[in-house]
């Protein structure tokens, strides 16, 4: 199967999720401990996606369930609602869908459906990334002092006093920092210039891997640097420039 009708097979997976979400029927809560919540909404939309994803034959790796079928060199990767707290309080502009094919520990393909906006962003390898079917670029911003950084802080990351001054060194020198608490549409934004950079520490795989295959699409820059326990370290940025300033 080639890899557009396995975009076309994700891309119907994640707006049949984003139908059922859309509707906020199913809100209450599973599970809610330290810095994490699970809500029924969570598994019900996963159901949904693996439904449609398993007539591919090709593994999954989601968020709720863990791996699906024999661990192979391409996998899907499945976060059937990034953003769950925003989505239980009602910020339903700051949730989505995502979904990521990925290949030898590289993204294949990506689809994030901002559900309550009909938002579909899509990117592939060597191709292009599109939002709505419309070709779009990462804002081409080179200076870290003109550039606007979104971030956040997720379950797993280090929340010591160290590990706290660090990230705001890290994140201070930029223009402006924004936290919007979906890492999927914060990441994805960089694709289509909304902001100039993204960067998480201890944020899990599945959070991310459909937006680092659009960003790359959309001609920017990421690294992934995993942690263990699908928990990575991602930066993504509009060009190559704006990466080397943020590592320097």
């Amino acid at each position: 199967m080639d890899v557009n009708k396995l975009l076309d097979i994700a891309v119907d997976a994640a707006c049949k999720a984003g139908d059922f979400l859309r509707e906020r029927t199913n809100l209450s809560v599973e599970s809610s401990e330290g810095k994490d919540i699970k809500l029924a909404a969570d598994k019900l939309s996963e159901s949904i996606i693996i439904d449609v994803l398993s007539s591919t034959g090709i593994p999954i790796l989601t968020e709720e369930s863990g791996y699906l079928g024999d661990k192979a060199d391409k996998f899907w990767i499945i976060d059937p609602l990034d953003g769950s707290m925003n989505y239980y309080k009602g910020l339903t502009d700051y949730a989505c869908v995502s979904i990521a094919l990925w290949e030898n520990d590289e993204p294949v393909l990506g689809v994030i459906n901002r559900f309550s906006n009909n938002e579909i962003f899509t990117g592939i390898k060597d191709g292009k990334a599109m939002l709505n079917n419309k070709i779009i670029n990462t804002s081409g911003i080179k200076d870290i002092q003109n550039a606007v950084m979104a971030t956040g802080f997720p379950v797993k990351r280090d929340y010591s006093d160290e590990g706290l001054l660090n990230f705001f060194n890290q994140v201070r020198r930029f223009k402006k920092v924004r936290m919007l608490g979906s890492a999927a549409l914060m990441a994805v934004y960089v694709a289509c210039g909304r902001v100039d950079a993204y960067f998480e520490e201890g944020i899990m795989l599945w959070d991310v891997a459909a937006a680092l295959a659009i960003i790359k699409a959309a001609g920017g820059e990421v690294s992934c640097k995993e942690l263990g326990d699908n928990r990575c370290v991602v930066s993504c940025f509009s060009t190559s420039r704006l990466m080397e300033d943020f590592n320097a």
